[in-house]
């Protein structure tokens, strides 16, 4: 379990959602989206949603992304 961790840190896009809740989205895992009523929470929600994620691609024998994600100002 340790090592999937270590494999699971990714960026993160995290931001208030209409409902009030904060909504958080890892880019370089397409569909891979939480929230929760504290970021502190959506983030706990989130790292256990990748987690899962990955653990899942690697059940099925896929390949995990990489996080290559480049957060740039326009």
């Amino acid at each position: 379990m340790a090592k999937l961790q270590a494999e699971s840190k990714r960026k993160v896009l995290l931001y208030p959602g209409e409902d009030g809740y904060f909504v958080v989205e890892v880019p370089s895992l397409p569909g891979c989206i939480s929230q929760g009523k504290t970021r502190e929470e959506a983030v706990a929600n989130i790292e256990e949603a990748i987690a899962l994620y990955i653990e899942v691609l690697q059940e099925r024998g896929e390949s995990v992304p990489e996080d290559r994600v480049e957060v740039v100002l326009v």
